[in-house]
């Protein structure tokens, strides 16, 4: 396991990089960040983005989301992949949010992903980023580059991971901290070509030491 100080200087200097960590995907209401990460699933936060103004346009309450035909909302996300399975999610989603919830987006993990088309990777971004709380969202970037620092073991299992990361990386720091290896990921640390020279992280990285 990295040592208590490395990781220190990694969670320090992702916070010069990206001092917001703000998530990526854009939304105005709870259950619109829940409807969001499901869209995102093997699509990206962008793609996301461009379809949901015009989806919570269309179905612009909760009510609406939970009456609609899943045909029609799949017509609106399309451009998402898998959208009928998509589709159904949401508006069943939808339907057990205003039964079992009142219409609020649950704060716990066991009632999160009780919903349809929620995992433990959608909760932990639900918990932190709605409800103030820790957040071990453990999506391929961050599985990726904590695997590539040594902070983890490499396993590509996501719970695994979550696991180890709960060990490291301290609860009040770990939601925005995973919406930081988001954006390294994308700028840095890229899955096919990572920028090892001259990388901030290198210093405490076991794959930059590794190619010294």
């Amino acid at each position: 396991m990295k040592s208590k100080a490395a990781v220190n200087r990694i969670i320090e200097t992702l916070k010069e990089l990206y001092p917001d960590a703000l998530c990526s995907l854009q939304y105005e209401k709870d259950y619109e960040l829940l409807f969001a990460v499901r869209l995102s699933a093997q699509c990206t936060d962008a793609r996301v983005n461009q379809v949901t103004p015009a989806l919570y346009a269309r179905f612009p309450t909760l009510e609406s989301f939970a009456e609609a035909d899943p045909k029609e909302v799949g017509e609106y996300i399309r451009s998402c992949g898998f959208y009928n399975g998509k589709a159904k999610d949401i508006v069943i989603c939808a339907q057990r949010l205003i039964r079992d919830f009142g219409g609020k987006v649950p704060g716990t993990m066991e009632e999160l992903t009780s919903l349809p088309g929620v995992g433990r990777k959608t909760a932990n971004l639900i918990l932190g980023d709605i409800f103030g709380r820790e957040g071990y969202v453990c999506d391929t970037h961050c599985i990726r580059i904590t695997g590539r620092l040594g902070i983890t073991d490499g396993s590509k299992n996501p719970l695994q991971v979550e696991k180890q990361l709960r060990l490291s990386i301290p609860p009040m720091e770990s939601n925005n901290f995973c919406h930081r290896m988001v954006l390294f990921g994308r700028d840095t640390c890229t899955a096919r070509s990572p920028q090892c020279e001259g990388c901030p992280l290198a210093r405490d990285c076991d794959t930059a030491k590794a190619q010294k």
